[in-house]
């Protein structure tokens, strides 16, 4: 027989414990879009196009920022050429909450926004910068990020094709090598996994048939999807010749995602947009086409929950 004093014990373990685990805090991350936009920006420099004329539509180069929001440590991936207003609203935090970056390549619009932690700028202490082994000696090597390394502004972490790593008990993260234009260095996308949802950041890439990895599998393992759009098809770029700047067409890649469900292709957010791609431009009948599809495009300011 169980006495009173037990079968009080039990009602306490049947009733509060259960209450205490659920009430636990569950840890709260997610990535914020700071900029969409190709290399180039927008305005563009020395282009008299109307994408480019009406500075109330400026956006921002493409960058996301993974974010602790109980602590508001974060991790950017890409520094772009526009980082000062990207960060702005980290305001004298910056120091204390950014924890790191992550690199993909070396175009300029990924890497060149690392001049803004010298002694010039920020005058940063040891900020950790991910960078695969070409992309890490290309900054060793060459002014003035060099200089970046021996004043100690940024501390060089070199990261590897494919292997996992733990930035947080709750997040980890994977470089994933794709084909892209390789002068100075390699080129990698992103798999950043967090406590309750992965994302995929690929913003440049060359053809997608070119990757030895089939992307539409990848988006099937993943609860977002950011990837390269930066051109809707070959007529904006007429006067470019396609084989020296090769993406995947948003067309293209629409026709390769047609298999997919209503809910895997919502998991998709279009990003890297050329200054004159029109699915910058909500009023286009290419951004109604695509949106209707079922597809994301990326702007500034949307928080994507992991």
């Amino acid at each position: 027989m169980i006495d009173l004093k037990s079968k009080l014990y039990l009602l306490i373990l049947i009733f509060f414990i259960p209450l205490s685990v659920f009430n636990q805090t569950k840890p709260n991350f997610s990535l914020k879009i700071l900029g969409v936009v190709q290399d180039g920006g927008l305005p563009h420099l020395g282009s008299n196009k109307l994408c480019c004329e009406n500075y109330e539509k400026r956006r921002y180069v493409t960058s996301i920022m993974l974010i602790n929001n109980e602590n508001n440590e974060s991790y950017l991936f890409d520094a772009s050429p526009d980082i000062n207003e990207q960060l702005n609203f980290m305001g004298d935090r910056i120091k204390k909450d950014l924890k790191g970056i992550f690199l993909t390549h070396a175009h300029i619009g990924h890497y060149t926004g690392l001049m803004y932690f010298g002694r010039e700028a920020l005058n940063s202490k040891s900020i950790n910068v991910y960078a695969m082994p070409r992309m890490k000696k290309f900054l060793e090597n060459n002014g003035p990020w060099s200089q970046l390394i021996s004043l100690k502004n940024i501390s060089i972490k070199e990261i590897n094709n494919n292997s996992k790593f733990s930035i947080d008990p709750n997040v980890i993260i994977q470089p994933i090598e794709v084909p892209h234009r390789a002068e100075f260095s390699e080129t990698v996308g992103y798999k950043i996994y967090g406590p309750n949802k992965t994302a995929l950041f690929i913003p440049d890439i060359d053809k997608w048939y070119l990757w030895e990895t089939s992307i539409v599998d990848e988006i099937m393992k993943v609860d977002y999807a950011l990837i390269d759009a930066t051109f809707y098809n070959s007529k904006e770029i007429n006067y470019r010749d396609i084989s020296e700047i090769p993406h995947p067409f948003v067309i293209e890649s629409m026709e390769l995602f047609d298999e997919l469900d209503t809910n895997e292709k919502n998991k998709i957010y279009f990003i890297h947009l050329n200054h004159t791609n029109p699915l910058l431009d909500k009023n286009s009948d290419e951004y109604k086409y695509v949106t209707a599809k079922g597809y994301n495009i990326a702007e500034e300011g949307i928080k994507l929950e992991l």
